[in-house]
């Protein structure tokens, strides 16, 4: 019975002690102040250029794609967290790449949502052969605040477009 009233008694006053341990240097927490602003100087190590170097990034240049021909099929697929939308579009000839959907800017309706599907074409002989050779199929993932007040999405090709609206 004494040990545990000696024991009780230990922890209590070393509980106490704790409050004064917090302004205290051995408190790990104190070892380091309050943050604070300074200046930084213009050139911190005069040994590295300020040009770059072997590997520095050049500015991404601007997407030049031009508009798909004619868009064959648009699905939006339900998803977790939002939805995507699938675009196949037909190409007026083979080799065109690096396919995308570009939001446009301002179509004028706030409940729609429009894309034009995009591609660069081959810089090689172009070649014609059937509409299945060339096919060109993109996506876009959409979040849920994305796709919040948005009732149609439209997407415009070279001569056609198509939408598909929600289902309530």
């Amino acid at each position: 019975m004494r040990k545990t009233i000696l024991v009780g008694l230990t922890a209590a006053t070393l509980l106490t002690a704790c409050g004064s341990m917090r302004d205290s240097a051995l408190n790990p927490f104190n070892w380091f102040g309050r943050s604070r602003s300074e200046p930084v100087e213009a050139n911190t190590n005069p040994l590295i250029p300020q040009g770059g170097g072997v590997f520095r990034r050049r500015p991404p240049q601007p997407y030049a794609g031009v508009p798909v021909d004619t868009i064959a099929e648009l699905q939006v697929e339900r998803v977790a967290g939002g939805a995507i939308v699938r675009v196949k579009g037909i190409a007026t000839t083979q080799g065109w790449h690096e396919v995308r959907l570009v939001e446009d800017e301002d179509d004028g309706r706030e409940d729609t949502l429009t894309y034009t599907l995009r591609a660069l074409p081959s810089g090689l002989r172009e070649l014609i052969g059937p509409p299945q050779s060339r096919e060109i199929v993109a996506a876009k993932a959409l979040t849920e605040n994305d796709l919040v007040g948005i009732r149609t999405i439209r997407v415009k090709g070279a001569t056609n477009a198509r939408s598909t609206s929600r289902r309530f």
